[in-house]
């Protein structure tokens, strides 16, 4: 499943302000049961606008991890409060429709 959300710094602060404390927070949930990965996505023509994906085996597994308090990750996070807008776009299942270009292998 992927959890997706958008965000949208905020004026005097950068991308990059952001991607730091994202960074240092994903290499902590990521040690979670269940974590695939995750990335952070720049809109083309809009550098203040990022797409967070969160890639997990199962919705049960990522709400587990969502109901163990980190201190460490919600220090990170509220640091990073201040210089952004966070707007969750919602919990998505894997692909069930994927066309590939020939020569590329897909579902």
């Amino acid at each position: 499943m992927k959890y997706i959300f958008e965000v949208r710094i905020r004026e005097g602060h950068t991308a990059e302000e952001y991607a730091d404390a994202w960074v240092r927070a994903s290499e902590i949930i990521q040690q979670a049961p269940g974590a695939r990965g995750t990335e952070l996505h720049q809109k083309i023509g809009d550098p203040n606008v990022l797409i967070a994906i969160a890639s997990w085996d199962s919705k049960e597994q990522r709400d587990a991890m969502e109901g163990q308090h980190n201190p460490e990750v919600a220090r990170i996070i509220r640091s990073a409060a201040p210089f952004c807008e966070i707007t969750p776009l919602g919990e998505f299942e894997d692909p069930e429709w994927v066309v590939m270009p020939p020569g590329k292998r897909g579902r």
